[in-house]
């Protein structure tokens, strides 16, 4: 290893790479938690987003920038003045400036020549330092460039005033050998500021070359929590840490205790799963079954365990086929950092037992999503609406019609519809019944089946919109998948009257 440092700087892009995964669209609510939280982790930057994408992004970068967190805060920028205004608009630490470099991107992607290239690398850097801000560069698609182009514009960059240097592999296609080759290429001609790392796993090398690049002398790596980014995704946070911690003895700034529950939180708001068999994160990377391992693990945890699961938050688990009892359930839940009252906890509890009555291994995703879902309830007292009665007709020749019966301030109310399925056809009966307290419309619904098999736990995650423009969202996990949209949309409901309630008592 050529690295003269022993300690390696996170630069965490879960809010802005990771964001533009598929299917991800977080608030800016989502946004700002997660930033919280990468800070109590340890990262040393947070690359925040992309300000000059759209207004709403600039406002929540802005608002992460000011919310006092310990890393630096980095803004995403092409190399244009209209971007770089906008991210010194946010108040960020570190502006980070990105412009093709190969071939087919500055043709394809961009339409400049490669003068125009090494000329808007130079003036941008220079009018981000003109206003005082420190700056990144990453000549995008680095591993694809022409050497000799690569290497004049990352001159350039350095003599323009570039703080550090960020090497893309933009379209995963790198392996480790030739990862440390580039590197230490360009050693050869950066020379006073660090260079950094920014792998894609499109043939699943990202965590491997980003190590290989911190073996060439890279002192920082770009990652996401739980791998998540573009196509296949980042290199991963919880890989790449551990790795460095615990196989090349480097330091870096991240409590890896609570690696997993911000895997665990970056997933609920992402709405990503983690695959069970994940490494550091997944359900399964603890879990240990077949006969050998067991004894061996607990005679020894090393026999099969490379790392201490409570080094990252985690406790090992023997699978036996089925849950433990409440205090296992509650065990398991804070082994996650969810602390359920008593009398949430014992509704968990008999979810799972009925679970269990049904022949079915109650997994920690269907455990998550069933507390989840008891812990965003309306219980008690405090609920306006609640379920008496469903009956659901569908068939090959029956048009789905659903009768529900609804309690609304104490009272009693029947109504029916049809619909293009029986959720659909349950879903207008109960916001029929209910739209005689305040109109109140589904605006979102989301159906995810938690593990695999007929009789997986189907997790419903709706929003309701009432005619002011409140939104409030809900969620329930069930077998069924009827009546986990009936909890969820209920609950919406409950929640979304509670809320305008107390907004008219304030007033």
């Amino acid at each position: 290893m050529t690295n003269k440092t022993s300690r390696i700087r996170i630069f965490d892009t879960t809010l802005r790479d990771g964001e533009q995964t598929p299917g991800v669209s977080l608030t800016a609510d989502d946004k700002i938690e997660i930033a919280g939280q990468l800070s109590k982790l340890g990262v040393d930057v947070i690359e925040a987003g992309f300000p000059s994408s759209s207004e709403g992004e600039k406002k929540v970068v802005r608002e992460i920038a000011r919310a006092g967190l310990e890393p630096e805060i980095c803004a995403l920028t092409r190399a244009t003045k209209g971007d770089i205004d906008a991210a010194i608009d946010c108040d960020v630490d570190l502006i980070h400036v990105f412009i093709p470099t190969s071939s087919v991107q500055m043709k394809y992607a961009v339409n400049l020549t490669p003068e125009q290239v090494l000329s808007s690398t130079v003036e941008s850097i220079e009018y981000v330092k003109k206003h005082g801000f420190k700056c990144e560069f990453s000549p995008m698609d680095a591993t694809r460039s022409e050497i000799g182009f690569l290497k004049k514009v990352c001159q350039a960059a350095e003599s323009a005033g570039m703080d550090s240097l960020n090497v893309p592999d933009t379209v995963g296609i790198m392996i480790p050998k030739a990862t440390i080759k580039l590197i230490e290429e360009l050693k050869t001609v950066v020379r006073n500021v660090p260079i950094s790392t920014h792998c894609h796993d499109d043939f699943g090398l990202a965590v491997a070359n980003s190590l290989a690049a911190v073996e060439a002398g890279a002192s920082q790596v770009h990652v996401a929590v739980n791998g998540l980014g573009e196509r296949a995704g980042n290199a991963s946070l919880e890989e790449v840490v551990m790795a460095l911690h615990l196989i090349y003895k480097y330091k870096t700034g991240v409590n890896t205790r609570l690696i997993y529950s911000t895997s665990r939180l970056v997933s609920s708001l992402s709405g990503i799963n983690v695959q069970a068999n994940k490494a550091i994160v997944g359900e399964n990377a603890f879990a240990h079954e077949s006969g050998i391992h067991t004894r061996g693990v607990t005679e020894k945890p090393l026999t099969f365990e490379p790392i201490n699961p409570e080094l990252v938050g985690r406790t090992r688990k023997l699978v036996a086929g089925k849950l433990a009892g409440t205090r296992g359930i509650k065990a398991e839940l804070e082994e996650i950092g969810i602390h359920p009252t008593e009398r949430q906890l014992q509704e968990v509890v008999q979810r799972v037992k009925e679970l269990g009555d049904k022949g079915k291994m109650v997994t920690d995703a269907d455990l998550f999503a069933l507390t989840s879902a008891v812990m965003g309830e309306v219980i008690g007292e405090e609920k306006i609406v609640d379920l008496s009665d469903l009956a659901v007709i569908t068939g090959v020749k029956v048009i789905p019609t659903a009768s529900v019966r609804l309690i609304l301030n104490g009272k009693e109310y029947v109504a029916a519809e049809t619909g293009v399925g029986p959720v659909d056809a349950v879903l207008k009966a109960i916001q029929k019944l209910t739209n005689n307290l305040e109109n109140i419309r589904l605006s979102e619904y989301r159906l995810e089946a938690i593990t695999g098999g007929s009789n997986a736990v189907a997790e419903v995650v709706i929003k309701v919109e009432d005619e002011k423009g409140n939104i409030v969202s809900a969620r329930a996990a069930r077998e069924d998948i009827v009546m986990a949209s009936v909890e969820a949309m209920i609950n919406g409901i409950n929640k979304l009257l509670l809320k305008n309630r107390k907004q008219g008592t304030k007033k």
